[in-house]
């Protein structure tokens, strides 16, 4: 949708909000910008498909015929227009700040933001989730794919890209029908089913090169019950093979981390030492180095030479 279109439509609804009485056709041509530089006939065309349009995403406009007047008005009821009273368990609020502190990229970034703001409007307190103090979510998004996929999964629709097999340079045609984004590790994978290998696949985002296309119409793809998406990307059993790591945290920070922790002794010069689960020191290693210098891992050397390693390619 082009930015003057939505500028546009969001005229209308403040006009057609604001008003104490219906108005008319050429009295709401007069009053929105955008529909007052087309002639007669274009304006009664776009008037339509804007008022189409705003019924199909839930606004209800209302046509009121007054027996003294030859033309209908048009207007919006606040009452069927504002959203009930929001009303969030804790918990409930805190899986909406993680998410919205999830996304770093631009376009959704912008959204999440939004979204938060209008929660809290309404009495509703995300700004501290429970039970995750000062723990934040970070996610890189850079694969340029990710937008284009993430849409597909959401209105449930067919993809075709381009994809470069692991350990060759040849790049085929996918047709694949989305069933979830899922990360690990860092990187970002399509689950889905490929229509070309006639099975359900995974595919690195990274790997994708070129655009992704969209196939079909929305709401053609199923996604099969029980579907486990985290399996299909090869996600390790995190019950078997549980490690314990050593944590050096700053007193007084982390509470996210410390709440985790299967133990947490005081410590001294300003630092406690925490214990912390593990499976995949990969995975660690990128929570470790997201706190910054509030903490230092200690031991496995493993773990600890993955946020080493984790560091330095940030400051590369």
């Amino acid at each position: 949708m082009s930015r003057r279109k939505t500028e546009r439509l969001l005229n209308l609804v403040i006009c057609l909000l604001a008003t104490r009485r219906p108005l008319s056709a050429e009295q709401i041509r007069q009053a929105v910008p955008g529909y007052d530089r087309d002639g007669d006939e274009a304006f009664q065309r776009m008037f339509e498909r804007d008022k189409n349009e705003l019924r199909e995403i839930g606004i209800p406009i209302d046509v009121v015929r007054d027996p003294w007047e030859d033309e209908p008005g048009y207007r919006i009821e606040r009452e069927s227009y504002e959203l009930p009273e929001i009303t969030l368990e804790p918990d409930e609020a805190a899986v909406l700040g993680l998410a919205a502190q999830v996304w770093q990229r631009a376009s959704l970034a912008e959204a999440a933001s939004g979204a938060l703001l209008k929660l809290r409007a309404g009495g509703v307190a995300t700004d501290q989730p429970v039970g995750t103090g000062a723990l934040e979510l970070r996610v890189d998004t850079r694969d340029p794919a990710f937008p284009a996929l993430w849409d597909a999964v959401r209105d449930r629709r067919v993809v075709r890209f381009d994809y470069r097999g692991a350990g060759s340079e040849s790049v085929r045609s996918r047709t694949v029908e989305p069933w979830g984004v899922v990360s690990r590790r860092g990187r970002w994978y399509l689950a889905g089913y490929d229509r070309d290998r006639d099975a359900p696949r995974a595919f690195r985002l990274s790997r994708i090169t070129g655009q992704v296309a969209t196939v079909g119409r929305p709401g053609a793809v199923e996604v099969p019950e029980g579907i486990d998406l985290r399996a299909m990307v090869g996600f390790p059993d995190e019950t078997t093979d549980e490690r314990v790591a050593v944590v050096r945290v700053r007193q007084g920070a982390c509470e996210g981390l410390r709440q985790l922790a299967r133990a947490v002794h005081p410590g001294t010069d300003g630092w406690d030492e925490a214990e912390l689960a593990f499976t995949d020191p990969e995975r660690l290693a990128g929570w470790m180095a997201s706190l910054g210098a509030d903490v230092e891992v200690v031991e496995p050397p493993d773990a600890r030479e993955a946020v080493i390693r984790r560091l330095k390619g940030a400051i590369a």
